[in-house]
């Protein structure tokens, strides 16, 4: 199964549900790669406005 990124919330998933924000609108048209493994204290994490660890597409279409 391929990975899929949300649209939302641009959570990287291999389910069918995002794992972050509870969507079920995923796309396999997604490019860059963001592993955050500490939002709080990540910066890309606070102006992506990302607030959980996990894996997160930079580009979702």
């Amino acid at each position: 199964m391929t990975e899929r990124a949300c649209r939302k919330c641009n959570c990287i998933t291999k389910g069918s549900v995002c794992p972050v924000c509870g969507g079920a609108s995923l796309s396999d048209d997604w490019s860059g790669y963001l592993v955050v493994l500490d939002p709080e204290n990540s910066e890309i994490a606070k102006r992506l406005k990302i607030t959980k660890p996990g894996k997160y597409a930079l580009k979702v279409r």
